[in-house]
């Protein structure tokens, strides 16, 4: 069950069917958020809903407060939990990419199968095209391989980098949250579409 610590052994089918039976729970809460809808998802860049913002922030929080409880209470190891490795270059260009996708398609990887699940037509395409990319991108990937592995930092965490300790850093990623969820209250007063959030 990956970094944490059971009461007993659980074998590989289990972990399969507890991730799948995760899975299934992720997709359900996506799709009651609204998280189906491209307009919905599409209004936290143009202002009028930040729905995704407090979802997404509040999901990462309640992630990061449940590693560091668990990890001082022994429940976790967290010696081994996996940090993704980090090169700047495609992590600056991907992220130029993976938002200006967000933005014109109106789905992430993620809340585009939720869509299709339910028979959205837009998310079809936007995984067509997603997979169509990824076959583009596979097949010239010796043109990208030096920019693709460019500056590589290593599995780099935040509260290193900045030489504080996970609990400061995790106290300023909640005020940093609460901040900005009252701009983006502030921002959907300002850009508040009624048409929106009677077709949402």
């Amino acid at each position: 069950m990956g970094p944490i610590i059971p009461l007993f052994e659980i074998s590989e089918e289990i972990n399969l069917l507890i991730a799948f039976l995760i899975g299934i729970g992720f997709g359900f809460a996506l799709e009651q958020a609204g998280f189906s809808s491209s307009r919905k998802l599409a209004g936290m860049f143009y202002g009028y809903d930040i729905t995704v913002l407090k979802v997404f922030f509040t999901a990462a929080i309640v992630a990061m407060l449940g590693l560091l409880f668990m990890n001082y209470m022994g429940m976790i190891d967290m010696s081994i939990v996996y940090v993704n490795e980090y090169y700047m270059a495609s992590a600056i260009i991907g992220g130029v990419i993976m938002g200006a996708g967000f933005i014109i398609g109106g789905f992430c990887p993620g809340t585009s199968v939720c869509a299709a699940a339910i028979g959205k037509i837009d998310a079809m395409y936007f995984i067509g095209g997603s997979l169509i990319g990824i076959l583009i991108f596979g097949q010239t990937y010796p043109l990208w391989e030096k920019l693709y592995n460019a500056q590589y930092l290593g599995s780099l965490k935040l509260s290193d980098s900045l030489g504080i300790k996970d609990g400061i850093l995790g106290l300023l990623v909640i005020v940093a949250a609460i901040l900005m969820f009252w701009l983006g209250e502030l921002a959907e007063k300002r850009f508040k579409r009624e048409d929106i959030s009677k077709e949402i």
